[in-house]
């Protein structure tokens, strides 16, 4: 069995969420706890930093990860889901897990997977827990993957907790106000371990406070904590001056992530590395390296220029609003939309935030869960948005390009699946744009 023979076993014979939904949501840790538990319970063999919230978890994670490989730590960084490789959810010093590993788990835990019955994010997060035990890493960042209270990732320990924001996001498991959403994210809040807030909003203040006091959990606002200027884009680098309310310290932060959107995940990183550095040594120079090292695809990535044409995973009402705030910075003379979405997501509350001068291209991401492209195109014209429909993805951002000008800006989003197909095709078959 090759690693293309043993990723298409995964998929299919284990349910993924990325692929068919709800269906594949399992709402309790019993297969975790016993998958765990026949591997001789490799998570209690690691120490970690935990990672929940809406938006900027991804980013969060990479950021935190990169600074504590700068820092000399062997860091094991979990994160889902992948773009183009599966390897991209499971990395030590930002190295994709080795595919031999990969493929000698399925040919060594056929039996099991197929008695448990775990979903696809369940076997990933047992990997990760013996990748990274077998490569001796010294502390693994893991985000997590839906909600928190009982998320897969949930049965660790960690030296500190982090939530990035609350925002309407699987709101069928979650629950469909802020209060219950934060309620359920903060089921990662351990006894005595501290945990890091990254925005304050009035609805979810006093669910984090209350059940971080019953955990005698020492919690920080990282909005209120630190303080920075306006900042700016330059030469594809976000520049941004930072001081900490916790330790007085002054950042020059340079950050190769430019969306505008992360001023807020900078912060909160560093926060976090802050109440970290309580336990672990952390330089300052590290910091300020781990930051301009880091890199993620999918967020506010430029992969062509004349017109300038970018990828952003922003998926949700938030998310997106403040992708279109980082469209309405940066110089442009017309915008083109490539939209897609998945069948789970409610249109509704989000279409009216596009803007009506621009131009639109619907399409639907190749995954069961997609949504028809003409359910989408339905949705804007609710919002009295008019556009054309497209086969693929591929096909519609073509048909962008065709009419784009070269100071245009081509957007590419409305969902994960979205990006990951296109920056798929450009890879794997060399599609010209």
């Amino acid at each position: 069995m090759n690693y293309e023979a043993a990723l298409q076993y995964l998929y299919s014979c284990l349910p993924a969420y990325h692929r068919i939904g709800p269906a594949a949501y399992k709402a309790d840790l019993k297969n975790i706890i016993e998958l765990c538990n026949h591997f001789g319970n490799p998570q209690n063999k690691l120490k970690y930093v935990h990672i929940a919230g809406t938006n900027g978890k991804g980013s969060t994670a990479h950021f935190c990860a990169a600074i504590l490989q700068k820092a000399g730590y062997k860091t094991g960084l979990y994160t889902s889901p992948h773009l183009v490789d599966f390897g991209e959810r499971i990395r030590v010093n930002d190295v994709m897990i080795d595919q031999d590993f990969v493929i000698d788990f399925v040919n060594n835990n056929k039996k099991i997977l197929e008695e448990i019955q775990p979903s696809f994010f369940e076997m990933t997060v047992v990997m990760a827990f013996l990748y990274f035990v077998a490569k001796n890493v010294d502390i693994a960042v893991m985000e997590v993957g839906l909600g928190g209270r009982l998320d897969s990732t949930n049965i660790i320990t960690p030296l500190v907790s982090t939530i990035t924001n609350i925002g309407y996001d699987h709101t069928q498991f979650l629950g469909n106000t802020l209060e219950l959403i934060a309620a359920e994210k903060a089921g990662i809040i351990k006894d005595n371990i501290p945990v890091v807030i990254g925005e304050t909003q009035p609805e979810t203040f006093p669910v984090f406070n209350r059940i971080a006091a019953e955990h005698h959990a020492e919690i920080f606002y990282a909005d209120k904590l630190m303080y920075h200027d306006a900042g700016k884009i330059d030469n594809d680098f976000l520049s941004l001056n930072i001081t900490s309310g916790l330790t007085g310290i002054s950042y020059p932060i340079l950050s190769n992530l430019i969306g505008s959107y992360q001023v807020k995940n900078i912060c909160t990183t560093l926060t976090l590395i802050e109440v970290l550095a309580s336990k672990i040594d952390i330089p300052a120079a590290a910091i300020l390296d781990g930051f301009k090292s880091s890199s993620l695809r999918g967020r506010w990535e430029i992969i062509h220029r004349n017109p300038t044409i970018v990828c952003d995973t922003g998926h949700n009402t938030e998310g997106l609003r403040e992708t279109l705030r980082m469209i309405n910075s940066v110089s442009h003379n017309k915008v083109h939309f490539v939209f897609g979405a998945v069948s789970d997501k409610h249109l509704e509350n989000t279409v009216g935030m596009f803007p009506h001068d621009a131009e639109y291209y619907f399409c639907r991401p190749d995954i069961l869960r997609g949504m028809a492209v003409e359910e989408v195109y339905r949705y804007f014209l609710t919002a009295g948005i008019n556009g054309t429909c497209h086969q693929s993805c591929m096909q519609a951002l073509q048909a962008a390009v065709a009419a784009a000008a070269t100071d245009d800006l081509i957007y590419v989003g409305g969902s994960t699946f979205v990006v990951a197909e296109i920056l798929n095709e450009i890879k794997i078959n060399g599609c010209k744009l």
